[in-house]
Parts: C-alpha cells; sequence; structure tokens
C-alpha cells in the first residue's frame, strides 16, 4: 500500500496578547487570542525529518508580540490579522499560506481612566488567510448567548411513531450564537463594520416573530448583509439552548410558562449560510474546523 503527504499546515495557537495604549488618554486595551497556521513546502519535514522550510513556531509566537508593539493595526482584530498573514507569506520563502484566527476579548471601562472591566458577553473573531496574491478577510462573533422569552413558535413539523415533542405556539427560543461574515473590500472601517453587524443581528433576533429558528438566522443574516454592499456571505452556527416548561401539576402548583428547566445537552444544532446572489466563490475565507 502507497500512502501521500496530504493536507497539512503548522502554527502557534493561542498566543495570549494584551496591548495597552500609553499615549492616549484614557489609556486604551486590546486583548486578543491569536493563532497562526502556515502552510506550503513542508513535504521535507514531515518525509524525511529536514527542518530546512520551517519556521519555528516559537518565532511565530515572537513575532505576534513585536507586531503587537510596533504596529497600530493592532487596535482591529483584521487589520492585525493582515499585517501577520502578510508578513509571514511575503518573508518567509517556503511559506505559501498564512490563516491568522483572532479572538478579541472586550472590555468596558470604568469610573477611571485606566480601570476596565471584562465584558464577557461575547467574544470578537476575525480569520484572515493570504496566499501570496489573494488576502480573504472574515469577521464574526462567537458565545454571543441571546434568549427570548416569548414570540417564538415552533409547529407543523414531521411527526413519527418517535415524536414525542409537543407543538407549541409560546416558548422560550435561546441560543448561543456563532456568526462568521465575509468582505470583499479592505477598505472598510473595521469597528465600525463589526458594531453595525452585530446591531442587526440583536435588533432582529429581539424583534422578529419566529416560527422557526432558522427563519430567525435567515432574517438575521439578510439585515446584517442589507447593510453593507461589501459583505458577500454570512454563516451562523446556533446551538438551541433548551428551556422546557417544568411539570409543577403534580405538586398542585400552576406553571403558565414562568418555570422552566434549562438543558445544556443534547442540543438541536442549526447552521445556515445566508449569501448574496452574485457574491464571489469565498474560496478558503472561513475557518478549516468550523464543519463547512
Amino acid at each position: 500500500m502507497a500512502v501521500v503527504l496530504g493536507p497539512n499546515q503548522y502554527g502557534k495557537a493561542e498566543n495570549r496578547v494584551v496591548r495597552v495604549f500609553r499615549d492616549s488618554d484614557p489609556h486604551e486595551i486590546v486583548d486578543y487570542n491569536v493563532s497562526v497556521a502556515l502552510s506550503g513546502n513542508q513535504e521535507a519535514p514531515h518525509l524525511t525529518g529536514d527542518n530546512s522550510p520551517v519556521l519555528p513556531t516559537d518565532t511565530q509566537k515572537n513575532t505576534v508580540y513585536a507586531f503587537a508593539a510596533e504596529d497600530d493595526a493592532v487596535a482591529q482584530p483584521e487589520t492585525f490579522g493582515i499585517r501577520l498573514a502578510r508578513h509571514f507569506v511575503d518573508n518567509t520563502k517556503p511559506i505559501t499560506r498564512a490563516r491568522i484566527n483572532l479572538e478579541m476579548y472586550p472590555w468596558s471601562r470604568l469610573n477611571n481612566p485606566h480601570g476596565f472591566v471584562r465584558d464577557g458577553r461575547y467574544v470578537r473573531t476575525a480569520t484572515v488567510t493570504y496566499d501570496g496574491s489573494a488576502t480573504w478577510i472574515v469577521s464574526g462573533v462567537k458565545d454571543l448567548v441571546v434568549l427570548k422569552t416569548t414570540d417564538s413558535e415552533f409547529w407543523g413539523y414531521i411527526e413519527d411513531q418517535y415524536t414525542t415533542l409537543q407543538p407549541t405556539n409560546d416558548r422560550i427560543m435561546a441560543t448561543s450564537l456563532l456568526a462568521q461574515w465575509y468582505h470583499t473590500s479592505e477598505d472598510v472601517d473595521w469597528g465600525k463594520s463589526y458594531d453595525t453587524v452585530l446591531s442587526a443581528l440583536l435588533d432582529i433576533y429581539a424583534g422578529h416573530h419566529s416560527l422557526a429558528l432558522q427563519q430567525t438566522l435567515y432574517e438575521m443574516g439578510s439585515a446584517a448583509l442589507a447593510g453593507q454592499p461589501q459583505l458577500a456571505e454570512i454563516r451562523f452556527s446556533a446551538p438551541n439552548k433548551h428551556h422546557f416548561v417544568y411539570d409543577l401539576a403534580r405538586f398542585g402548583l400552576d406553571n403558565d410558562h414562568e418555570v422552566f428547566h434549562a438543558d445544556d445537552r443534547p442540543y438541536g444544532l442549526i447552521e445556515a449560510t445566508i449569501r448574496r446572489d452574485d457574491a464571489p466563490d469565498p474560496g478558503p475565507a472561513f475557518d478549516l474546523g468550523q464543519g463547512w
């Protein structure tokens, strides 16, 4: 039996970088988890142990921290990712593709110019991929936990001999949202663009009368794309955060959709892509390992 080397990559994962901007008053802060993945011309280390085409992962780590200190591009995850990705490909001859994954942890200012509190509601993300000629930029948000106590229904589905779920015209709908959106331009105010998408997603989620989580995701994606013409598509992964009305009748108590059991697993997982009908092929834009 013959075997061959398939797709491969290597890099330094989860570099925790905090940058304080002390030249401003009040101070500003950015907080990242940065992962680097490089690929191209890596047959020798796999097949013979020859490391001559390898840029050590420790060097990659040091580069991330050096760029955080030297370059104001660190202020936005997209620009930081672009700078890193292009550096690794353009300055390391064997490397033909770099993918930079960034998680940005939000901090809110306290009533003090130098005090902050970690805002744990969600994580801003960006993925930048560069192959020496083209750059793909995907912004996103993860761990965005949202819930609505009404205006959500679920009925009319397939029923068979194993169906026990009861149709409902009023339920809690909750999810921990992962959303990623692909840009077709680099001429973007990244902070404003991110805030605009996030507002659109939250406004639709809260205000849309839902007959299915799928329907709500489609409306959320449509609103996000409508607000920014440079967005080609948006992808969602939305696990159901199930809330079941707890049976209190056995104790002689009424429960009119007021007391629920929050059940974390197993859970429904809804995933969808909403794109413009003329959107370009996103190529390798989206992060490998997201199930797409």
